[in-house]
């Protein structure tokens, strides 16, 4: 009778004690694990369901799991992945036995979420911005620092694209600093906008996730360069640096001419800046040549002026100006340049031809050159002349053939204006037509005469 009462109160004592047996849960889960992923089984005597027992989970993060029988699962979807940098690294719930609702126990759950390299690194965006950097500034500095974040908290390190034309002007301190050193002196002149791509990659995961930034780095005009006299001259065939020598400015002025401004060839006086993102001011100032203030300059503007007229140009046929430029913040930073100034008779007539259109003929001859002649083979001869000379002959006047005259090839004309022809690359009955210029060298004033050749045959004599 004993044992079968206690078989009946050990019955009971089950079936009031089904909450039991339970205990704290530890489990781990992969971040973006799928939904229904097994957390931990209970150890509960009963089952829900079956017996008279209800479980509830509660706390902040029970929406993250749900029960199947005794059985805790993950309670993730499409649109809401179990993430460990957004949740953090620990899930914390409580599990709750209800039985004839009543709780009879409580149990915590804590499931440690385990990291996955599932993020790529990103830059800071402070760190990418477009940046000045002066011309000036010292190879193997410090030039800008670049910086990445990794959520799964990977080791970073910076590679600059080299494939990039401007990449050979820096290169990373050390790999995991994001230092950008200068690597080669800049040039404003030469090129004023870098870019410039760095990368980001993970060094200690398998995935080597990496991202790059695109970095615009304008270079700022440093004052490194002389004032230059225009127009400028390279003094190489290198277009990428614009190196000058300076002109010559000529001017002409006549023989009593009184004073006043000159004006110079090929151009104005005038220099600048060789720095044209600063362009400072210079000034202007004559350092030899001034006659005993014959000359004087204009400091600001450049403009040249003659205060007084030259009495004899035998005497004084050429005078030379040395005139430099200086920036006015920096006298050590100049240029100079030279102004010739040629004292010229004073012209009152053009040179002029006594006739418009020469006649002249040339005979058929295997020699390599002969002389165009005139009726009565006279040698012709085709000269302007002068009357601002005795005799009308001015030994400044130059004579040439135009290019659009025929045959030009075939002829020359001397400075005493005689025609002389390749006679061998003639052929009989041929005519040619050419034109002449005489060009008065001092004054620039020109004439103009035609010549029309007839080549003869052997024996044949020109006519009119």
């Amino acid at each position: 009778m004993y044992d079968i009462v206690k078989r009946e109160q050990d019955r009971k004592n089950y079936q009031s004690n089904l909450c039991y047996g339970g205990s704290d849960i530890t489990a781990a889960v992969r971040e973006n694990s799928p939904n229904g992923e097994f957390i931990a089984n209970l150890s509960i005597i009963g089952n829900p369901g079956v017996n008279s027992i209800r479980l509830c989970l509660t706390g902040d993060n029970a929406d993250w799991f749900f029960l199947e029988g005794k059985t805790i699962r993950l309670n993730s979807s499409s649109t809401r992945v179990l993430d460990r940098e957004e949740q953090g690294s620990i899930l914390v719930a409580s599990m709750t036995c209800y039985e004839n609702d009543s709780i009879q126990t409580t149990n915590r759950i804590m499931v440690e979420i385990l990291n996955e390299n599932d993020n790529r690194p990103e830059f800071l965006p402070h760190s990418i911005q477009p940046l000045n950097i002066s011309e000036l500034s010292s190879v193997n500095t410090i030039i800008f620092t670049v910086q990445a974040r990794d959520a799964d908290h990977d080791t970073i390190v910076y590679i600059i694209d080299t494939t990039l034309p401007d990449a050979s002007y820096f290169k990373i301190d050390l790999p995991n600093s994001g230092r950008v050193v200068l690597a080669k002196p800049l040039d404003y002149e030469t090129k004023s906008q870098l870019e410039l791509i760095i990368f980001a990659v993970e060094m200690n995961t398998d995935q080597k996730y990496n991202t790059s930034a695109t970095i615009q780095i304008n270079v700022l005009d440093g004052d490194d360069q002389y004032p230059q006299f225009l127009p400028c001259t390279p003094w190489s065939q290198d277009q990428t640096r614009s190196v000058c020598t300076n002109p010559v400015y000529t001017v002409n002025v006549t023989e009593k001419q009184q004073g006043g401004s000159l004006h110079f060839s090929p151009g104005p006086i005038y220099a600048e800046d060789g720095d044209k993102g600063l362009r400072t001011p210079v000034k202007y100032t004559i350092l030899s040549g001034t006659d005993n203030g014959r000359f004087r300059i204009n400091n600001v503007t450049g403009e040249v002026i003659m205060t007084r007229p030259v009495e004899n140009r035998l005497l004084t046929p050429t005078l030379r100006l040395r005139i430099m430029a200086f920036q006015v913040d920096d006298l050590k930073k100049y240029t100079v340049a030279t102004a010739l100034i040629r004292v010229l008779a004073v012209n009152h007539f053009p040179p002029q031809f006594n006739q418009t259109t020469y006649k002249g003929f040339i005979m058929e001859n295997p020699g390599p050159a002969a002389l165009v002649t005139t009726y009565r083979n006279a040698v012709l001869l085709v000269q302007a002349l002068d009357r601002d000379f005795r005799e009308g002959l001015n030994p400044k006047i130059q004579y040439s053939l135009t290019p659009k005259s025929n045959n030009t090839r075939v002829y020359q004309i001397t400075q005493e204006g005689l025609l002389i022809a390749k006679a061998n690359q003639l052929r009989p009955h041929e005519k040619h037509f050419l034109e002449v210029i005489a060009v008065d060298q001092e004054s620039g004033e020109t004439a103009k005469a035609s010549v029309d050749i007839e080549v003869l045959h052997n024996g044949q004599e020109g006519t009119t």
